[in-house]
Order: C-alpha cells, then sequence, then structure tokens
C-alpha cells in the first residue's frame, strides 16, 4: 500500500486515503482494524463505509481523497476533510468535511482543516476550481466557505433527499486564481 499524504496545521494532523488505499484497507484487513483505523465509533460508521466501498468510491474520471483529522494533542480521530468527485480531466473537485466528534465544535478545527486542504488542492494537486454543496440551514458549514473565500453561485433546489422532505443547497466555488494562502 502506497503510504499516505499527511498534511498538519497547529492543531491537526491530517491523514490522507486514496480511493486505491481504500479499496485495500477493506480487503486486507479485519473488521476491527478498520474500524480503528478509519475512527469509527459505532457499528453504523462502520456499515455506511463499508456500503461506499461495496458500491464503488470513485467512477469514470472521478476519485477521491479523503483525510482522517486527528486532533494532535489526544491523537483521537475527530472528522474527516477531503475531495470526492475529483475529476483529473476538468481540474476539479467538490471539497467535504464533517465533525465527527462534538466536543471539538465550534473552536476552528474545521477552517484549519479546509485551509490546508484548500492549500494541498491548488498547490500541489493543480485544480483550477474547488466546489461545496452545503445545505441551506448549515450556518456554521456557510460560514466555514466564505471565511475561506468561497463565493456563492446559486441554490440547487431540493437537491438532498432526507428521511421524510427534500432540502436546497447552496453551490458555492473558489478558483485557483481567487485563492490567496492566508
Amino acid at each position: 500500500m502506497v503510504d499516505p499524504i499527511i498534511l498538519t496545521t497547529e492543531r491537526l494532523m491530517l491523514k490522507g486515503i486514496t480511493s486505491e488505499q481504500m479499496k485495500y484497507i477493506f480487503n486486507e484487513l479485519s473488521k476491527a482494524e478498520i474500524k480503528s483505523m478509519l475512527g469509527h465509533r459505532s457499528e453504523e460508521d462502520y456499515l455506511k463505509e463499508e456500503y461506499k466501498h461495496v458500491n464503488g468510491y470513485s467512477g469514470y474520471n472521478r476519485k477521491f481523497l479523503l483525510f482522517l483529522m486527528t486532533d494532535k494533542d489526544s491523537g483521537i480521530i475527530i472528522g474527516r476533510c477531503g475531495f470526492h468527485n475529483w475529476n483529473k480531466d476538468h481540474m476539479r473537485a467538490e471539497i467535504e468535511y464533517a465533525m465527527e466528534d462534538e466536543k471539538f465544535l465550534r473552536k476552528g478545527l474545521m477552517s484549519e482543516a479546509v485551509k490546508a486542504i484548500l492549500q494541498l488542492g491548488f498547490q500541489e494537486l493543480e485544480l483550477n476550481r474547488i466546489e461545496a454543496n452545503v445545505d441551506i440551514l448549515n450556518i456554521p458549514s456557510i460560514k466555514i466557505l466564505e471565511k475561506n473565500n468561497f463565493r456563492k453561485e446559486g441554490i440547487l433546489r431540493e437537491h438532498v433527499y432526507h428521511s421524510d422532505h427534500f432540502s436546497d443547497s447552496i453551490l458555492y466555488s473558489i478558483l485557483q486564481k481567487e485563492y490567496v494562502l492566508h
């Protein structure tokens, strides 16, 4: 297995996992090893990841690069941040992020991770465009995007289906020429 990409910030270590590495993890490691390596806190977390593996992480000319966010002080995996829908041919990707441990919310950690991911995307992966789709009611996520100079492009009506309703998403993006290392 290829060594993962490691990014470090002031308070985080971000360990990258590609779609190829994820295939290796699920094909070669035990369930307990997978849960530990990926920081799954519950059987449900594991089953969601297994479902993605079984149904395919990437498609034609689309890849992903997922980073497990680890708190440097505790060594605990606290969230995920990275790219999915990464289209190398068109030099664009969609950023995704989620905090999995609520006690780490509202501390600026996700903004710190997003900043590192943007730097990697524009400087190392040579992306021209990074986009994000965020639920219209997810104010903390909107603030993270706006703090990192993403621009609102429009509303995707009834874009996401929840168990009993649809919700709108806002499409944000940042272009390489707009990116300023800050």
